[in-house]
């Protein structure tokens, strides 16, 4: 279960269906940003042993994701760029309380939180391509059980560490800011606009 307090948009699902090059660039940076956040988060707490062999897993699996997608980009003649990000993790981040050891729950939690909105629009990607471009069908649906997986990975390291009712209470309420985050416009597609 992922755990989301909204749904993504049929709005979002056909413009993201029909800017599939922007949507692809996005998506090989958020791969990309999701391994440095995993690596980020090991050099940050190097004294939480329970977090290191599995973040490193984890970021291993967004780099091999990334240049996936990479080979998406090159088969269709788009070069990977530079790129704007999008507003939506920078205002999700927001919500973390800066001291510890809050803070690493909070960060684990919308890590989590991001890697399930991932698995909601892959989904929904999958399903909007089949029948229309096979190979992009293909390619959100090999990814979907990975997402899912690294939801759980930080649920689940967030409930190695904190007490069971503060992670449940925690995660409902960034997955309600997570929602209100959705709902502000965005200038343009983003995997998470």
């Amino acid at each position: 279960m992922l755990r989301l307090s909204t749904e993504t948009s049929e709005a979002w699902v056909r413009q993201a269906t029909s800017s599939v090059e922007d949507l692809l660039l996005d998506h090989a940076h958020c791969e990309k940003k999701a391994a440095s956040t995993a690596i980020n988060l090991i050099f940050r707490y190097p004294e939480h042993s329970a977090l290191l062999k599995p973040l490193s897993a984890l970021a291993r699996e967004e780099l091999a994701h990334f240049e996936l997608v990479l080979s998406h980009l090159e088969a269709r003649g788009v070069s990977y760029a530079r790129q704007k990000p999008s507003a939506y993790a920078g205002l999700l981040m927001r919500e973390v309380r800066q001291e510890e050891p809050c803070k690493l729950l909070d960060t684990l939690l919308c890590c989590a939180l991001i890697e399930a909105r991932s698995c909601e629009r892959m989904s929904k990607l999958a399903e909007a391509f089949e029948g229309q471009d096979e190979e992009l069908a293909k390619l959100y649906r090999g990814l979907l059980a990975s997402e899912a997986r690294h939801h759980s990975t930080y649920v689940d390291l967030a409930l190695s560490y904190f007490e069971e009712a503060e992670v449940w209470s925690r995660l409902r309420r960034l997955s309600e800011h997570e929602g209100e985050v959705l709902r502000v416009p965005a200038e343009e597609l983003r995997m998470h606009s």
